[in-house]
């Protein structure tokens, strides 16, 4: 056979294997190291969200509360690694099939082969998640709370409030077993983020003069926000941090078709965030006479939280759908607190509760599997649960502790009066 025919062959024979094989799985350390791999990026993204909110937060509070919420912020990530640490990964993971709670233990890695990725990396990625349900209750309460009864509500939030619901689904708890699908946590995290923050704001009442005798919202100066490129940039972090909440959450990378996942809910994610700000845009364009940039904003984050529960399988239109509605419900949702005067100081609750719920509800418009009465079942429990005992604990810290600064230190401004430090050397 002359060479260049020999050639020929091997290589037709070589490209034929190659793509035989094209969706073979790899072995199982190099999907080891690749799904361990996946859980940590993602998780360094998800840890990054917490300068997002930090970065939100400190943009939309008025001048006089930016550094207390820097150090409510960076306070609140570490108390929910040491509880996650201590007792919120068992009481989420130790939990029995089908069952409502698990142990009261710390974590301890029991890395293996079989597993199929590293127990610290999964500790990791799952605490960062806990992290971020503290930080969605961190906003709305912003402004008129003690700091030290925060962190002691951050504490039991991220230790047995969210690790409990959580292990429901995640863990293969009861709600597991009836049927409810959330994929990366619309309802999980989010909404019950939004319920803890609802019980708070109830008890804690609006800011000083935040409503006229007519019940309107005052939104300019005194209670301007401090920022709002400050805002716009916790905003775009947020985004970005977003492709690891719900990419890490195909929880593996080992494959050809977890890679195709992955980018599919990438594509899904941004498409959704996109819509949320473009409804609202045009929503406060057409409603309120302004293109107003705060709605835009938190129509992003209204987008992004109603796909998460389901970012895999909407075609890309249906992920547009999904997430220009949350929009739409974070607007109507902001409307409907002040009606109810509830000051939501960031607008956490309809972003994160209302969108989320939202997002939930709407997972079986493209995925076969979930039912509409178990995603209601589901929202139902969590959102339940985590309202009730909140607000048993916001309600017992009140009357006890106390959970509001004075008066006095209200008109003075957080900074002065909690942290002692002012974030600007002029102020507004």
């Amino acid at each position: 056979m002359p060479k260049n025919i020999k050639f020929l062959t091997i290589l037709i024979i070589g490209i034929i294997s190659l793509s035989s094989s094209a969706h073979a799985a790899v072995d199982s350390e190099v999907s080891y190291i690749l799904n361990t791999l996946l859980f940590l990026i993602s998780g360094f993204l998800v840890m990054w969200m917490a300068a997002g909110f930090a970065m939100l937060e400190s943009g939309l509070v008025t001048s006089k509360s930016v550094a207390t919420i820097a150090a409510k912020n960076i306070g609140l990530y570490s108390i929910a690694g040491l509880m996650f640490w201590l007792i919120g990964y068992n009481l989420a993971y130790g939990i029995p099939e089908g069952g409502f709670i698990g142990t009261f233990l710390p974590w301890s890695d029991a890395s293996s082969i079989e597993k199929g990725y590293s127990d610290g990396s999964d500790w990791f990625f799952q605490m960062v998640f806990c992290a971020t349900t503290c930080s969605i209750v961190s906003g709305t309460m912003a402004e008129r709370i003690k700091i030290w009864p925060f962190f002691l509500f951050c504490a039991i939030l991220a230790g047995i409030i969210y690790p409990i619901e959580m292990g429901w689904q995640w863990g293969g708890g009861h709600l597991a077993a009836a049927g409810f699908s959330d994929f990366a946590g619309s309802t999980l995290v989010h909404s019950a983020g939004g319920a803890a923050a609802l019980a708070g704001a109830i008890l804690l009442g609006p800011r000083l003069g935040r409503f006229d005798e007519t019940g309107e919202a005052k939104t300019m100066a005194p209670f301007a926000s401090s920022s709002i490129p400050l805002a716009t940039l916790g905003v775009f972090i947020l985004w970005l941090g977003w492709f690891g909440f719900n990419g890490g959450s195909q929880l593996a990378l080992g494959s050809f078709d977890d890679s195709t996942s992955i980018a599919t809910i990438f594509i899904n994610t941004n498409l959704a965030a996109c819509a949320g700000v473009m409804v609202c845009a045009a929503i406060s364009r057409l409603v309120g006479g302004k293109t107003d940039v705060v709605m835009m904003l938190n129509g992003a984050l209204g987008g992004l939280v109603a796909i998460t529960a389901e970012p895999l399988t909407p075609s890309p239109i249906m992920a547009i759908l999904i997430g220009g509605i949350g929009g739409a419900v974070v607007y109507y949702g902001t409307l409907f607190l002040i009606k109810l005067k509830i000051d939501d100081v960031v607008g956490a609750i309809p972003v994160h509760g209302f969108a989320g719920i939202w997002g939930t509800l709407a997972v079986p418009l493209t995925n076969g599997s979930a039912s509409f009465g178990a995603q209601v079942y589901g929202i139902i429990w969590i959102n339940l649960f985590v309202f009730i005992v909140a607000f048993v604990i916001w309600y017992l810290m009140k009357i006890s502790i106390g959970i509001r600064i004075s008066e006095e230190a209200e008109k003075l401004g957080t900074d002065k009066a909690e942290v002692g430090v002012m974030a600007y050397s002029i102020r507004d």
